[in-house]
């Protein structure tokens, strides 16, 4: 499997009064900031016609985190999935974050809260896959505390770094596993012990 890079673009979910647009603005201009060096390098063509197999969804995750029609078309690929793949559910809920990211303030909240029912419904039909919860842990640990939609952090921060330091019997791809290790220590979501072991686990 392989997971994009930029999972942490929900710095730009940012929610609240007109007020702190002045706020939601920096927050988005920093996040662009980090996210736009991951995009030199699309990933190879999709391998499935299905549009719901996961390369081609990571593709259009990867689309959409750098630009608004894309995740227009992100979004829309998925409003319609009824179906019960936690994979692609999983899938449904980050394209809804994306939604709320471009939605006007009135409707981001909407937004945030679909995606997090949708999130919740793909954990509960598959628990343990990591990229599942990386794709909640990325979105919930960067959504305002005030909304109370953080429920998940330290469970799934937990599950990823049990993931990650067990790798690569978990089902992390050496790709994945960077990805994880790189989110949880760059963004500095273990302790520094917790750290340096992931930095000890070979790829």
């Amino acid at each position: 499997m392989r997971i994009p890079r930029f999972l942490f673009l929900a710095l730009v979910l940012g929610v609240g009064s007109s007020s702190s647009a002045a706020g939601l603005r920096s927050i988005a201009g920093r996040a662009a900031a980090v996210v736009r060096p991951f995009f030199s390098n699309f990933p190879i063509p999709p391998v499935s016609s299905s549009p719901y197999h996961p390369a081609n969804l990571r593709r259009h995750y990867e689309l959409a985190a750098a630009d608004k029609s894309a995740g227009e078309k992100f979004y829309q690929l998925l409003a319609e999935y009824k179906d019960r793949d936690g994979l692609v559910l999983a899938y449904k809920g980050a394209s809804e974050a994306i939604r709320a990211r471009d939605a006007s303030m009135f409707n981001k909240l909407t937004y945030v809260q679909d995606a997090a029912k949708t999130f919740d419904q793909a954990v509960s039909i598959d628990p343990q896959n990591p990229e599942i919860r990386f794709l909640r842990f990325s979105v919930e640990s960067n959504l305002p505390a005030f909304l109370g939609l953080s429920k998940h952090v330290d469970e799934d921060k937990g599950l990823l770094l049990n993931a990650a330091l067990k790798h690569p019997g978990t089902g992390l791809d050496a790709e994945a596993f960077r990805t994880v290790r790189g989110f949880l220590v760059g963004r500095g979501h273990v302790s520094e012990e917790e750290a340096q072991r992931l930095n000890k686990v070979k790829e």
